[in-house]
């Protein structure tokens, strides 16, 4: 463990100057930070306009689905859980172990990608394509986007949720 923390002061410590000497390199070529400097604007709103276009991508795939938080609450009240079919589903496809990890494994990068769900929160089970989530969100309109990212994995043919709405603390 000391090891551990002397490796990470190392680390910080050589981190620190190197970001040192590129600073100090770069004020000596002006016209090399502008560049970076405008590269950094120019990738910043490109990754601004691209984080608005896949959330009203979600947006829409939430509405077609009839993912919207009173839809949602009203199912949960009638059955206790939401179920979506995926429009792809290809009734004989048979799926195998791995790929349920791997569908299992792609939801939960993506819930570890948004930072309004919580991967420690929600489970996550895969059954020949056929996607379980429980746990708890901090909101009903968290469960249709949890749903939501589910349904966009390749192989996915359906997504229960018995996710329950718990607000954070």
């Amino acid at each position: 463990m000391k090891g551990f923390f002397n490796g990470l002061i190392f680390g910080i410590i050589i981190g620190a100057a190197g970001f040192w000497f590129l600073q100090s390199k770069a004020r000596e070529h002006p016209a090399a930070e502008q560049r970076a400097e405008t590269a950094a604007s120019e990738a910043k709103s490109s990754a601004t306009q691209m984080a608005q276009h896949f959330s009203d991508a979600l947006r829409a795939k939430m509405e077609t689905l009839d993912l919207r938080p009173e839809e949602i609450k009203d199912e949960l009240a009638r059955t206790g859980k939401v179920v979506r079919r995926n429009a792809r589903d290809v009734g004989d496809q048979v799926a195998d172990a791995a790929s349920n990890a791997r569908i299992v494994a792609a939801i939960k990068a993506k819930y570890a990608a948004n930072p309004d769900l919580s991967v420690w929160k929600i489970s996550v089970s895969c059954d020949q394509g056929h996607v379980a989530l429980s746990g708890t969100v901090s909101a009903a309109d968290k469960i249709g986007e949890a749903v939501a990212l589910g349904l966009d994995v390749e192989g996915v043919r359906d997504v229960t949720s018995t996710l329950a709405v718990k607000p954070n603390s």
